[in-house]
């Protein structure tokens, strides 16, 4: 039961992350491997520039409602800047274009990073009150696996009110089904576009802060694997569905915390690869994913 408890909760996680890059797939057909950058500057807002291993906190020296709005208003700021210098120039050229710029991206803010902060890992503490354990049935669960797993609930909860009951959201709704019929019919690509990156880095800014809290420890590379987990989690449940990409993430994400307990040692250290396999394997059997979206079927 403990190893299922830390399961959810890594699976959890890595819904967010595959939230995150569902909803730009599927309004661009774009997969931002800036994503991956996003969490890593919103970690790193939190501290004062130092060369020191252990850094003066900055932002997260603040009242704990003012610092997560802070942060998300730093990773928003940088999405919708990245939308609007990076991708936007670029718009209607070809996807491997796309894809090209996200990656001239992610290096860019690594190098900006490592220039900044330079490049040795930083222990932060921060939210060490929530690495307390809670007995629950008798299990101990730390709070910042509560935390986690109640945080996808709400994001995923918000976000499913949004896109359904709210104008704004039928649009980039519409926009993911057909973008060209929805901008002939009069919704505004730039508007839909840019608050997909908006909301993508508002998810980008809590996994950051809980990252933090899980490991206490700041490298510039910190977003990578969670973006490259979250892009397996989106193709395996289904390229274009929120829905089925969250899914993939918990599945991948516990599917890796399962086989973290369970390996034998010897082979523990290979747990990616075991991970990287299943996904191998649901593409051989399921190229669409576990969910095909209502997109990409076809219509008589």
């Amino acid at each position: 039961m403990q190893s299922l408890v830390d399961a959810a909760a890594t699976g959890s996680l890595y819904a967010l992350v595959a939230l995150a890059i569902g909803l730009v797939f599927g309004v661009m057909r774009l997969i931002n491997f800036a994503q991956a950058d996003y969490i890593t500057i919103g970690a790193y807002a939190l501290i004062v520039p130092s060369a020191s291993t252990v850094p003066t906190l900055f932002i997260g020296a603040w009242p704990m409602p003012l610092m997560v709005a802070a942060v998300a208003l730093v990773v928003v700021l940088v999405a919708l800047a990245t939308e609007r210098l990076a991708f936007r120039p670029l718009r209607g050229t070809d996807p491997s274009t796309l894809l090209v710029s996200s990656f001239a991206l992610s290096f860019l803010f690594q190098q900006t990073i490592m220039l900044i902060f330079n490049s040795r890992p930083k222990s932060i503490e921060f939210g060490s009150a929530l690495a307390a354990a809670v007995e629950i049935a008798g299990l101990r669960v730390p709070g910042v696996q509560l935390l986690t797993m109640a945080t996808t609930i709400v994001a995923g909860t918000l976000l499913v009110f949004f896109l359904r009951y709210t104008a704004l959201g039928v649009e980039i709704r519409a926009a993911a089904e057909d973008f060209t019929m929805a901008q002939l019919l009069g919704v505004r690509a730039n508007r839909v576009i840019a608050v997909s990156f908006a909301i993508s880095g508002l998810l980008g800014a809590s996994v950051s802060l809980l990252l933090v809290v899980q490991t206490g420890t700041l490298d510039y590379r910190m977003g990578i694997m969670p973006v490259i987990y979250g892009f397996f989690a989106t193709v395996i449940g289904g390229m274009g569905s929120l829905p089925a990409a969250a899914l993939g993430g918990f599945l991948v994400g516990a599917a890796s915390q399962l086989l973290q307990a369970w390996l034998p040692p010897d082979l523990r250290p290979f747990r990616d690869a075991f991970v990287f396999g299943f996904v191998i394997a649901v593409l051989l059997f399921r190229p669409e994913g576990l969910a095909r979206p209502r997109a990409m079927r076809e219509r008589v």
